[in-house]
């Protein structure tokens, strides 16, 4: 049994006297950058960076029943007081609704589902309260292992208007390594897959979102030849990460990859996403990109306008830009930018240049 604390306190593994257990759909985790932007927390981003997606994440008792092991929720983890570095305070999901309908920075709003069969039902009613009490766009972050696409089906008619997938490894090999049969998890490669071309046929092009992660080992060219597949095979555009350590995870002591690496996929993942240029197209030496196919003055333009750089995500009232931008979601805000929550400045894009050339 799990229990938690509505106060913001993390959730505890083992069951403590006075403590109730809560669950979803009634109580959610949200992200302390979320709990700051609608006011149930206090603080401010660094750079004066707003949030325009409120992050939901849903709570079952027993926890997440994957073992991925760079994940914050993995069932075998140390520690559990944080997950994607912060810590996720518990509120009840009506409390937060409330808070969010009085706030005009909120652009849409995610729900994440664990992995944890309660997730399939317990999602529709939270999708509901949200659309009847906010009227923003709702995504649904899917778990493939446990859903099928009747479920996907029952998520839009509820109101969800895009979904996300978050594959994370770039390879069936790194998928397994980091999340199937190698660290005793549930979930399999073709499931992921097979889940995204239902989710592309529910949702529609452009719907069907796909989650990737940098620095889990894969090549420059593997990870910019995955983006580019579920881009031409399922219209699936990709959200980027960088991979940061989870404290207590199976995964603590692994390195960052180099911002130089995340930057060429980045830029690569953004030719491609908005349709200047493909995997076909590009040059890669040793695994590394050396070419994006595409001419100088589009590579400058691009370089300039700061987009490729931006966090990718799903959008709000702006379509070239994520709503979901997850401020200071890749590293510290002591460090330097990874995913720009806000347009990079003229500083920020003189250093990206040095760093595109840099190997």
């Amino acid at each position: 049994m799990i229990s938690y604390r509505v106060d913001g306190a993390p959730a505890a593994r083992n069951f403590l006297k006075g403590y109730h257990v809560m669950t979803s759909p009634e109580f959610v985790q949200i992200s302390m950058a979320a709990a700051m932007t609608v006011g149930l927390k206090p603080g401010l981003f660094f750079r004066g960076a707003k949030l325009h997606c409120l992050n939901l994440l849903m709570l079952c008792e027993g926890g997440c029943k994957a073992n991925c092991s760079y994940c914050g929720l993995s069932r075998s983890r140390e520690k559990s007081d944080t997950f994607i570095r912060v810590a996720w305070p518990i509120y009840k999901l009506d409390e937060v609704l409330d808070a969010a309908a009085n706030c005009s920075d909120i652009e849409r709003v995610c729900v994440s589902m664990i992995t944890h069969p309660d997730c399939v039902a317990d999602i529709l009613p939270i999708i509901t309260e949200i659309k009847e009490k906010t009227k923003l766009p709702v995504s649904v972050l899917l778990s493939p292992t446990i859903i099928k696409k009747e479920d996907m089906m029952k998520m839009k008619a509820a109101g969800a208007d895009k979904s996300g997938i978050a594959i994370d490894a770039a390879t069936p090999v790194l998928f397994d390594k980091f999340r199937g049969e190698n660290v005793h998890g549930p979930h399999r490669w073709d499931k992921y897959l097979s889940c995204l071309k239902d989710a592309a046929e529910v949702f529609g092009k452009g719907n069907a979102g796909v989650h990737f992660i940098v620095g889990l080992g894969e090549t420059e060219e593997e990870m910019i030849k995955m983006i580019d597949h579920v881009w031409k095979e399922y219209g699936a555009p990709t959200h980027l990460f960088s991979f940061f350590p989870e404290r207590g995870s199976g995964e603590s002591m692994r390195k960052q990859p180099p911002v130089e690496q995340y930057r060429r996929v980045q830029l690569a993942r953004w030719l491609i996403n908005n349709g200047y240029s493909s995997a076909d197209k590009m040059t890669f030496h040793n695994g590394k990109i050396t070419g994006y196919g595409v001419s100088d003055a589009v590579m400058n333009e691009a370089v300039e306008s700061g987009y490729p750089f931006r966090t990718s995500g799903c959008t709000g009232r702006d379509e070239k830009c994520a709503a979901c931008n997850r401020p200071f979601g890749n590293e510290r805000p002591s460090e330097e930018i990874r995913n720009f929550p806000f347009a990079p400045d003229t500083e920020d894009i003189l250093l990206i240049k040095k760093e595109l050339v840099k190997y």
